[in-house]
């Protein structure tokens, strides 16, 4: 599943199998009718109307919280199959692909208030089970996440968790493979993916795309 999934920068991730996947589309460059598109939260950089319109077909299907439901509805994205809102807790199965929208906020910031019903995703495609941990802290939440076989996690600090956070959550959930992401682009850098890595040698295995 591995050599399916290309990093994009951020927390912009592209699953090319089943289905064509993108997660959190920012500062995309190429134009390619995308499946399924996933949002996290409003934040500019990960409800991006200008970068979501370039991944756009008429069998495309959104998946996003309320508020950016919103922003999208104002940029007039009509050429979509459909597009759907998400809270956490909430499941979805499109043509046999699993979703599930779990919480995603901060404890020790006021970037991504819980009461927001922010969103990371778990989904299960061609066999494998992928969690895409959204904008987070190290949550209670995670420790109920289990049976994953890649976590995308965020580690550049500032408005998520940090290394050291994110290395602490990979150890709560124990997936297969962990990918360090949200770094490089607004805040952080590949020093932190490189820290989350070391921190976890011998517990668990990551992979820096």
């Amino acid at each position: 599943m591995l050599e399916n999934i290309k990093w994009l920068g951020h927390d912009t991730f592209r699953i090319a199998g089943k289905k064509l996947i993108y997660l959190d589309p920012f500062k995309i460059k190429n134009h390619e009718a995308a499946d399924i598109i996933f949002c996290s939260h409003s934040h500019h950089d990960h409800c991006s109307p200008e970068d979501i319109v370039k991944l756009l077909g008429k069998n495309t299907i959104i998946i996003a919280p309320a508020d950016c439901l919103k922003i999208l509805k104002i940029n007039s994205l009509k050429t979509v199959k459909e597009i759907k809102a998400i809270k956490p807790g909430d499941t979805l199965d499109i043509d046999g692909i699993k979703i599930k929208a779990v919480p995603a906020y901060n404890t020790n910031k006021q970037f991504h208030p819980k009461s927001n019903q922010w969103v990371g995703y778990i989904i299960t495609i061609d066999g494998n089970t992928i969690y895409f941990a959204g904008d987070t802290d190290h949550i209670p939440e995670m420790k109920n996440i289990k049976g994953i076989d890649i976590a995308m996690l965020p580690v550049s600090g500032t408005y998520v968790m940090t290394a050291e956070e994110a290395a602490s959550a990979a150890i709560d959930i124990s997936p297969k493979i962990a990918i360090p992401m949200h770094y490089g682009t607004i805040v952080g850098s590949k020093t932190d993916a490189e820290r989350f890595a070391s921190l976890l040698k011998g517990k668990v295995s990551v992979q820096i795309l």
